[in-house]
């Protein structure tokens, strides 16, 4: 496959077709990311798009899941992303999901009925990055978007049927503002109430605004056992259903998986017995891979 830069996806996409629609992410300004870093933003060419396509189907007798990147796929014009999952549909009978990154803005640029097209032709979920429920905090990383436009980009897409990921990042808003940064993404995740709630931890990325800002002692990193103090804050407040949680990043300290509401009183229970006991949390070294 041809790929430009480094290539990032989801952790259930581990096993997916990754294609590049774009190229780097088009916001690219959040303080705590290092992701794109090394390439500016381009949307690639339908022609680019379909002759990867077609290597693909070349090299692989059988694939069941196709993800469409970089960092915001759903920016693509909605006539071009119809294009594209068409010709995945010809190329690839078997495939049984498509997914994307998609932020809010792009969300709210589209209109119902076009994500509707969208999945009527095979994209079966969004992958969006809430990062956090307080605005302060999603002003300090320099996001780009409020906690109410987040909202109404959730719900958006769970209106037209397609599945929505979303994901929170623990200790964002440090020791400083842990406790908004909990309660209030519990307010926002529990107005969208996503298929899936992902939660990685924040990275002391090197080359990074939040870096500095560690370095010069303007925000406080939380340490292993304070991340599971604020998860279980957040997990407290939150009224979701049907709602698959998962902390199983690389970044994270513990993995955590159930089922909200039904599975809440046992996860919180597992957080309980996490904080007070001598957990073993993953090493910094391999939060890394």
């Amino acid at each position: 496959m041809r790929y430009e830069g480094v290539v990032y996806r989801p952790p259930s996409e581990a096993y997916s077709l990754i294609i590049q629609v774009t190229l780097g992410c088009s916001h690219n300004k959040c303080t705590f990311c290092d992701m794109y870093k090394d390439r500016s933003f381009k949307i690639k060419s339908l022609e680019e798009v379909f002759e990867d396509l077609e290597l693909s189907r070349k090299y692989y007798k059988y694939v069941k899941r196709i993800f469409l990147a970089d960092g915001d796929a759903l920016i693509l014009k909605t006539e071009n992303l119809e294009k594209i999952l068409i010709r995945i549909k010809e190329l690839f009978p078997e495939c049984e999901r498509v997914a994307v990154y998609g932020t809010p803005g792009d969300i709210l640029r589209k209109s119902e009925e076009d994500l509707i097209k969208l999945k009527n032709l095979g994209l079966d979920i969004i992958y969006i990055g809430v990062e956090s429920g307080s605005d302060e905090v999603l002003k300090d990383v320099n996001k780009g978007v409020t906690s109410e436009e987040m909202i109404k980009a959730g719900q958006k897409v769970k209106r037209t049927g397609i599945k929505l990921s979303a994901t929170l990042i623990s200790g964002l808003g440090g020791k400083e503002k842990w406790q908004q940064h909990a309660r209030e993404s519990a307010r926002v995740i529990s107005a969208i109430n996503p298929d899936y709630l992902g939660i990685l931890t924040l990275m002391n990325a090197p080359g990074t605004e939040m870096h500095e800002k560690i370095a010069n002692k303007e925000i406080t990193l939380l340490n292993p056992k304070e991340v599971m103090v604020e998860t279980r804050e957040l997990i407290r407040n939150l009224e979701v259903e049907n709602c698959v949680f998962r902390s199983n990043h690389a970044s994270n300290y513990a993995p955590l998986a159930a089922t909200l509401g039904e599975e809440k009183e046992a996860l919180l229970k597992t957080l309980d017995d996490i904080i007070g006991s001598d957990y073993s949390f993953k090493e910094e070294y391999f939060r890394r891979f």
